[in-house]
């Protein structure tokens, strides 16, 4: 599988997503990862694994304490990657509004009639 593919296939899972928001805010340890999730300790450390293989995590042994952190890098692919499609869709969007706002008028030369 290709890295956006794996990129994507990680951020699938809304748990996952959970947790690549909460180490947007800063580095953390993985029991604290696991405090707001109804799963248990394994099976947040299954889906540390995914996010790693995927490269959006790094983990690091700080003593006793299992850290992680977010890597960037494979999000700003996928945003890249979906970029293009934002901008198709901001255009098809502005080609309905002005068809939209060109229909009033037809009909008001109608009705005149």
């Amino acid at each position: 599988m290709d890295r956006l593919s794996t990129t994507f296939a990680a951020l699938a899972d809304p748990t996952r997503r959970a947790i690549l928001a909460r180490l947007a805010q800063g580095d953390t340890t993985v029991g604290e990862l696991a405090q707001p999730f109804d799963i248990s300790l394994p099976a947040v450390s299954r889906h540390l694994k995914v996010l790693e293989h995927a490269g959006l995590v790094e983990r690091s042994i700080d003593a006793q304490w299992r850290r992680c952190r977010l890597v960037g890098k494979p999000l700003l692919e996928a945003n890249e990657f979906l970029e293009q499609y934002r901008r198709f869709w901001e255009e098809s969007l502005d080609r309905l509004v002005d068809l939209l706002e060109a229909r009033p008028a037809t009909r008001r030369k109608r009705r005149k009639r």
